[in-house]
């Protein structure tokens, strides 16, 4: 079987640039459009200018009392660098931005057609309003303000696309009455006189405002391994852009230091609440210890008692740290245990081993629960989980405090039956000597708690002098020198481009998209048999096209396809020439008649026979009426070939057997011995003998005839026959079931070269 060729070697580069350009039309109308659509975005979309800043995070431990005690891990500053992106960025923070900057009202000035501006500070018409609507407002309202050269104002507002105002011929200032309550419109220092003006103003709430920033101002860190966040707005306005990052900034390190004080405030309060229950129990104490030294007449109670208390000071001094370190537990339990402290922190610690990392980590969860609370709504997942963790350690400490405290009174009553033991040893100590340093004892408690709570007010004084934000400004709010996008030269060219390019897409996927071939080319791409020749589309109407006056292209074509189909009947006695096709429709009996015709313009006599006698169509072509057909000689004993032989008027020397009657049998009269016998009478008749036969591909008629024939002719048609029948012709060419087989490339466009000059095809003739 023979390889076809690749499509490679057929790329032909000329008839490429032959389609393009009989569909120049395509290019004009789409460089058109494309430029047009350029130049429109040119209008409606401004230049973009790259804005940028950047802040250094300290997540370091820097708190200036980390060394005074262990109440200095409760403000520890460490922290990670997204946990900062997510606060910068954080609704609150946009929220206060767009408060402070205005953003909830936009001003969009009108320059020409479909063309306007962001107007920043320069707008030339202000509206005043309700100052706590934007704190209220659940839609967004919009204004449409004309100003002519007459200072004349007409206002139309909507909301939603609902209109709730329209004035028209007023004078500034303009005051409108809306459901949403009353707006005042006034010209601004930049409003132009004597001008036509129009300009549209936007009316959000701060969350709306606060959702736009979030989606135009992008924070991320500028590398792993920095401590910076790069943040960047795209904006037409660089003025805009970097008032809105510096007004970032300042309200993330304001909001850091804000947070920090409240932190410090809270524990101030708290401890000054227990240095003063602490001062009134300590005057209790010493004035207890007043009254006891005069009521029992004691001058120097240390010199009497020294001698006793330097036997048992080691055990009482064990027991005073025993019960101060009790007193401290009892303390932190029951403020942890108060449900008014369940979010606050721990402001004490304890030697206690576990409790003192325990209590760390509790307010370090406190502290960061109080940073994520001020930005998070309360129905924050991240908060709810949490506050969870929170109540488990608070419990966990809650347990781990009863246990360290009933151990520690365990250990307290211990060391005062030692004590009891030595006073019993020490039986000459009076008794006064004991009540007194009872007394001497709680009021040495007391004292060393007073002296702790002074210790840990001094430090988170020391804290709140150096409330300091996290965040360090590296690079104030700058512009990029160069805009983002391109220019407007740029735009229109590369428009220019598209327009030229989308034809070449279009038609390329429009042949793609197509199974049926459109030209001789994609023919001769698909297959190897030889083409004879094409027939262009015929205007006209006329079945038979071919006339001894007629010098159309149609008619040049069949004198073309003849002389070429005279080259490959290239023998004395090849006369009978089979024609036929995949599917009707196709021009089989176009093609037929008209090559018929064609050669007897030569002087030549040729019949044509209408052999298609399942389907008979070529009598009623020709607008015949003989009376017998060829189904009847097949089938008759009677007649004879001359009574089904009817001459063509229109033609001179052609004649013309129509099929006759659709037989019940059309098989067995094909492969009768009478076909032969008639053949074989015919070739001495005629100099060439056209046979319209039934097309290959709907029934098996005209294989049975390949016995009869020379050489055979497979139409085909332009638009019309699918690339997999040319398949199909290749399966009939490479196993030669067809003598002689050539294409003829019926239905192909008209153009010119047709008449004169029109180069042969017998190049591709074997």
């Amino acid at each position: 079987m023979a390889q076809r060729k690749p499509s490679s070697e057929y790329f032909d580069i000329r008839g490429l640039l032959q389609g393009y350009v009989s569909h120049w039309y395509l290019f004009v109308l789409s460089v058109i459009i494309c430029v047009a659509a350029g130049f429109m975005y040119t209008r409606i979309n401004k230049p973009l200018y790259g804005v940028r800043a950047n802040i250094s995070i300290n997540t370091g431990n820097e708190n200036p009392i980390s060394t005074l005690g262990a109440m200095g891990a409760l403000f520890g500053d460490g922290g990670y660098i997204e946990d900062e992106i997510f606060v910068i960025s954080s609704h609150t923070v946009y929220r206060s931005v767009a408060r402070a900057l205005q953003t909830e009202v936009s001003h969009y000035v009108r320059d020409g057609f479909m063309d306007s501006h962001f107007a920043y500070k320069d707008y030339p018409v202000q509206v005043f309003m309700n100052p706590e609507l934007p704190d209220t407002l659940s839609t967004s309202l919009s204004f449409v303000v004309k100003v002519n050269d007459k200072e004349k104002v007409s206002i139309t507002g909507k909301a939603d696309r609902e209109k709730i105002a329209d004035i028209k011929d007023a004078t500034f200032p303009v005051t409108l009455e809306t459901t949403f309550g009353k707006f005042v419109f006034n010209k601004t220092d930049h409003f132009v006189k004597g001008k036509d003006l129009k300009t549209t103003i936007l009316i959000t709430s701060y969350d709306s405002a606060a959702e736009t920033l979030a989606k135009n101002v992008n924070c991320e860190m500028a590398s792993r391994k920095s401590n910076v966040i790069e943040m960047s707005i795209n904006t037409p306005n660089p003025e805009y852009g970097m008032d809105i990052l510096n007004e970032i900034m300042a309200e993330y390190n304001k909001k850091g230091v804000d947070q920090k004080n409240l932190q410090g405030e809270k524990t101030a309060e708290f401890l000054e609440t227990r240095l003063k229950l602490l001062a009134g129990d300590l005057d209790t104490a010493e004035g207890d210890i007043q009254n006891y030294k005069q009521k029992e007449g004691i001058v120097d109670l240390e010199v009497e008692a020294k001698y006793q208390s330097q036997k048992k000071g080691e055990v009482e001094a064990q027991l005073i740290e025993a019960q101060t370190e009790a007193e401290i537990l009892k303390m932190i339990r029951d403020f942890i245990s108060e449900p008014s402290n369940s979010n606050s922190l721990i402001p004490m610690t304890t030697s206690t081993e576990g409790l003192e990392t325990a209590i760390r980590t509790y307010n370090e969860l406190i502290m960061k629960r109080m940073e994520l609370a001020s930005n998070a709504r309360s129905n924050n997942t991240a908060l709810r989980l949490l506050d969870e963790q929170i109540a488990a350690m608070r419990s966990n400490i809650n347990t781990s405090l009863s246990k360290a405290y009933d151990t520690q009174r365990i250990a307290v009553k211990e060391l005062e039956s030692a004590k009891r033991a030595a006073d019993t040893r020490l039986g000459n100590i009076p008794s006064q000597e004991r009540a007194f340093r009872d007394m001497l004892r709680q009021q040495t408690i007391k004292e060393n708690l007073y002296v702790f709570l002074l210790e840990r007010r001094e430090e988170n004084a020391i804290l709140l002098a150096n409330a300091v934000p996290k965040g360090t400004i590296i690079d104030e709010a700058y512009t990029l020198i160069d805009p983002l996008s391109m220019g407007k030269k740029m735009i229109l060219l590369i428009a220019f481009f598209i327009g030229l390019l989308l034809p070449p897409i279009y038609l390329w996927l429009k042949n793609f998209l197509n199974d049926k071939f459109t030209s001789v080319s994609e023919v001769k791409r698909l297959t190897d048999a030889p083409i004879l020749g094409e027939i262009c589309t015929d205007k006209s109407g006329r079945n038979l096209v071919v006339t001894p006056t007629d010098t159309s292209s149609t008619t040049e074509l069949f004198r073309l396809l003849r002389s070429n189909l005279q080259f490959i009947m290239g023998g004395k006695n090849d006369k009978v020439v089979l024609m036929t096709s995949t599917s009707s429709g196709e021009g089989k009996s176009f093609v037929s008649v008209n090559l018929a015709a064609t050669l007897a313009l030569l002087g030549k006599k040729v019949v044509l026979i209408g052999m298609d006698i399942r389907k008979p169509r070529l009598a009623s072509y020709l607008n015949l009426h003989p009376q017998f057909g060829l189904t009847q000689y097949l089938s008759s004993e009677d007649l004879q070939i001359k009574q089904i032989i009817t001459p063509l008027k229109e033609i001179e020397g052609m004649d013309v057997i129509v099929a006759g009657p659709v037989p019940p049998n059309p098989s067995e009269l094909l492969t009768s011995q009478k076909i032969d016998a008639m053949f074989q009478t015919l070739r001495s008749m005629y100099d060439y003998i056209i046979v319209d036969s039934a097309p290959v591909g709907m029934v098996s008629d005209t294989f049975a005839l390949d016995r009869i024939s020379d050489a055979t002719i497979y139409v085909c048609r332009a638009n019309f026959t699918g690339k997999q029948d040319i398949d199909f012709i290749n399966e009939i060419y490479d196993t030669k079931r067809l003598k002689k087989l050539s294409i003829v490339v019926n239905g192909t466009e008209s153009r010119k070269g047709y008449g004169y000059g029109y180069r042969s095809t017998k190049k591709n003739i074997y």
